[in-house]
């Protein structure tokens, strides 16, 4: 955990000791947000922590409890929206990645780890072992994830695509003599990822490769319909 993170997770406990999030809790915690959640990493770590301590809250609390915890969720789900709408806002920030280096391998993974409804993967091929595992964590935590592919890379020395499906993962394969050569990823319909960048160890040990991530809607709705479309093109 990152200082900055430190920071916002003592903030958070704060709000939440009475379950309400005031006025005042209100616009002290954007103007934390703002200095010191940067990264993508921090405002997934924000939204994770926020979900964790309402999820153990509600275990042990009354049902009048909850619906107070509830209502606290929402107001920091209310929060991070708009401050990542906010053009002036640093939260607004796209992210770019370059490898080779670690760096992109463990923010894909980091996406994984703290994606809470879906993610949609549409990848040339998989090979990096790191990757397979935090998308198979995920689907074992009831994360809904969808994978496009090339047929002819999944069979492939080293491929995890036909593993992830054993897994009982979703995956789909293009049915084409040419090569499904997409490499992009959405997650919680949410946030895009999209690049050069293959999901391999060669990526990220060798070649120059390079993914961004984004909020931004349009494009993530771009991308979203073309998976969808490749989704029903290939059932």
């Amino acid at each position: 955990m990152t200082m900055s993170q430190e920071i916002i997770r003592d903030a958070l406990e704060t709000t939440f000791l009475d379950y309400r999030l005031s006025r005042g809790e209100r616009k002290g915690l954007s103007r934390l947000i703002t200095s010191h959640a940067s990264s993508q990493s921090d405002r997934d770590f924000i939204r994770a922590r926020s979900f964790e301590m309402a999820r153990n809250a509600i275990q042990n609390h009354s049902e009048n409890d909850a619906s107070q915890i509830i209502g606290w969720l929402e107001e920091i789900t209310k929060l991070m929206v708009h401050l990542e709408r906010d053009p002036s806002s640093s939260t607004n920030r796209n992210e770019v990645y370059f490898s080779p280096n670690d760096h992109c391998v463990h923010r894909i993974q980091q996406l994984f780890n703290t994606a809470k409804i879906s993610a949609d993967v549409c990848v040339f091929t998989i090979t990096d072992d790191r990757i397979r595992s935090e998308m198979i964590a995920a689907h074992k935590r009831g994360i809904e994830i969808r994978i496009l592919s090339d047929d002819d890379k999944s069979g492939d020395l080293g491929s995890d695509v036909d593993f992830l499906k054993r897994q009982g993962l979703q995956v789909r394969f293009d049915q084409s003599s040419y090569h499904m050569h997409h490499k992009f990823a959405i997650f919680d319909r949410y946030i895009l990822l999209t690049g050069s960048y293959n999901w391999t160890r060669s990526a990220a040990e060798h070649n120059e490769e390079n993914f961004l991530i984004t909020h931004d809607s349009k494009l993530r709705t771009e991308y979203q319909n073309e998976f969808n479309r490749l989704w029903k093109l290939y059932s």
